[in-house]
């Protein structure tokens, strides 16, 4: 599959992932979208207490595609974030997220990883990889080829 690339003149479609310490789902998933959009999504990700680092464990699951989340690091949600994002995508972060009109927010009911090892993040990965796909194509944008372990 190829990425579909915009004109110069077209306005990038952003996303927002949030969930609490912004060290696992939310990491994970804006990986998933700056490896499969191929730059044509701009994203962020933050959380309501983030974490004082990435998750080891989700790290490693996202090494084991090939996506490295190794120099990424923990971000506080600011309103200015969800203000700048057409997308915001929740996960567990209950009220901390500021409302705005206008944005299209999406709640993603998804175990979090925290404290848990890589076999049991493994599938938290997939689940995320499968709905950022999802999400790709409701912004028009074609996913390239997934990645594979």
């Amino acid at each position: 599959m190829t990425t579909t690339n915009p004109s110069p003149d077209a306005v990038r479609p952003s996303v927002l992932f949030v969930c609490v310490h912004n060290a696992g789902r939310s990491q994970m998933a804006a990986g998933f979208v700056r490896a499969l959009s191929g730059g044509t999504v701009e994203v962020r990700s933050a959380g309501s207490l983030p974490a004082e680092r990435v998750n080891p464990a989700a790290v490693e699951a996202m090494a084991e595609l090939g996506i490295d989340l190794r120099g990424e690091q923990p971000k506080v949600l600011t309103e200015e974030a969800v203000v700048a994002s057409d997308v915001v995508i929740t996960m567990g972060c209950g009220d901390a997220c500021p409302w705005f009109p206008g944005k299209r927010y999406e709640d993603w009911a998804l175990e979090d990883p925290a404290g848990r090892g890589v076999d049991a993040v493994r599938p938290i990965r997939d689940e995320i990889g499968r709905r950022v796909q999802e999400l790709l194509r409701s912004l028009g944008v074609t996913p390239t080829a997934p990645p594979v372990a």
